[in-house]
């Protein structure tokens, strides 16, 4: 006996906004991915999916040992559910893996009605004990997605009495509310959040005011951004081995509406983290290179949420403000020739020679060149590639393939951070 630590390697399950993330998703590492139809989820602005889409990004990913969960996890009014005994069924006729649903009526004509469909239980539904997962068990059900307010300590208790696999969130954008049962957008946009149309009220800019003897006086300073009742994102990047060794079973990213740069980076960088870790634990060392990475297409603040402590004011989006580094998604290589050390790209935003850009790719670790040199797809000459989608080439100083993707570090960005005076 070696003494070596045993552990189960997690899924890296990543959100897929349409079928070009999706296979993007799975081309960077994920082992799932998981999208919307085009009823019952809660993204009616995503790109969802038709059932040929579907069909298409089953078959993708099963080629590649790769599993599509489909998120149908609104909460049903009386009429939502008319056609889910349908929807459902084809669904499982096209190979989809898993759906992932809160609402119990919608449980139950699925079970009912498309047998032989797994289901796993939404965030929504508030899971945050070893007996309601036993519950769902007894339902039927074989995964549970954790409230986004279980603790580190609730998530191993868990892990210790039931078998039901557990699913997390470990990046990307926190609701506020609740496990996302918000009625903000309802009220103020008549956009009903529980039923795919959040309008995201959260997020937006509002004055603050005290009334002091009668004198209304505004709490946000000059120098601080306008207050809003959002949450910074999710990271859990430096803590990936207490998840896996708590015996959660799929690591769950947020952004189904991020872009193919953010849905990349973020897949690439834990699957690197995830696969280090369970090669050998025993050994494992953190590389800050991964957590550079991720801050490449953060949007906002980052922190661990509920799993240490309950977050406070400075986990929220308003006060004051520090910068971080934004980068733009480039090009995308359609093709390499290897003998002239041309690659031939799709321009996804305007760059041009003398800039600073940053080749990565499925895995790889990325690198930095000037560009040098430019040709449109008449092979001639220009300084700058400002049209979008079209086709240039360049010379890069190391082989690429197609699929990785170009980058430029933009200015720097203002990110909301609360500040304790």
């Amino acid at each position: 006996m070696t003494g070596r630590k045993i552990v189960k390697k997690p899924e890296v399950l990543a959100p897929a906004g349409n079928l070009e993330k999706l296979k993007i998703a799975i081309r960077y590492g994920a082992d799932a991915v998981y999208i919307g139809g085009q009823a019952f989820g809660l993204r009616s602005r995503a790109g969802n999916f038709s059932y040929e889409e579907m069909q298409e990004g089953v078959a993708f990913a099963h080629a590649r040992d790769a599993k599509v969960y489909v998120a149908a996890n609104m909460v049903a009014h009386d009429g939502d559910t008319e056609g889910a005994g349908e929807f459902f069924r084809k669904l499982r006729d096209i190979g989809i893996d898993a759906v992932i649903v809160s609402d119990p009526a919608l449980i139950s004509i699925c079970f009912a009605d498309a047998p032989g469909l797994p289901v796993h239980l939404s965030t929504q539904a508030s899971a945050t004990n070893y007996k309601t997962l036993e519950f769902w068990k007894q339902q039927g059900l074989e995964r549970v997605v954790l409230a986004r307010e279980v603790s580190m300590s609730e998530i191993q208790e868990i892990g210790q009495h039931t078998d039901v696999e557990m699913e997390a969130f470990i990046h990307g954008a926190m609701c506020i509310s609740y496990s996302g049962r918000c009625t903000l957008s309802n009220h103020m946009a008549n956009r009903d959040a529980n039923r795919g149309g959040c309008a995201q009220s959260c997020r937006w800019k509002y004055d603050l005011f005290e009334i002091d003897n009668g004198v209304p006086r505004n709490l946000v300073e000059e120098d601080e951004e306008p207050f809003s009742m959002s949450a910074v994102d999710l990271s859990m990047i430096r803590f990936i081995p207490d998840m896996v060794e708590a015996g959660v079973d799929s690591l769950k990213i947020e952004g189904r509406m991020k872009s193919i740069h953010y849905v990349s980076t973020v897949a690439s960088v834990y699957r690197k983290v995830v696969d280090a870790y369970c090669a050998d634990p025993d050994n494992f060392v953190f590389d800050p290179a991964w957590e550079a990475e991720l801050w490449k297409v953060a949007q906002r603040e980052l922190s661990t949420g509920f799993f240490y402590q309950e977050p406070t004011e400075d986990e929220q989006l308003f006060g004051k403000t520090r910068k971080i580094p934004q980068y733009a998604f480039a090009a995308q290589v359609l093709d390499y020739d290897p003998t002239t050390k041309i690659a031939t790209l799709q321009q996804r935003n305007n760059f041009g020679i003398g800039e600073e850009i940053e080749f990565y790719g499925p895995g790889e670790v990325g690198f930095k060149q000037i560009v040098n040199d430019l040709w449109d797809e008449h092979d001639e000459p220009i300084e700058r590639a400002p049209n979008a989608m079209m086709t240039v080439k360049m010379t890069v100083d190391h082989p690429v393939e197609a699929f990785y993707f170009m980058r430029k570090k933009k200015e720097e960005r203002v990110a909301k951070k609360r500040v304790k005076a």
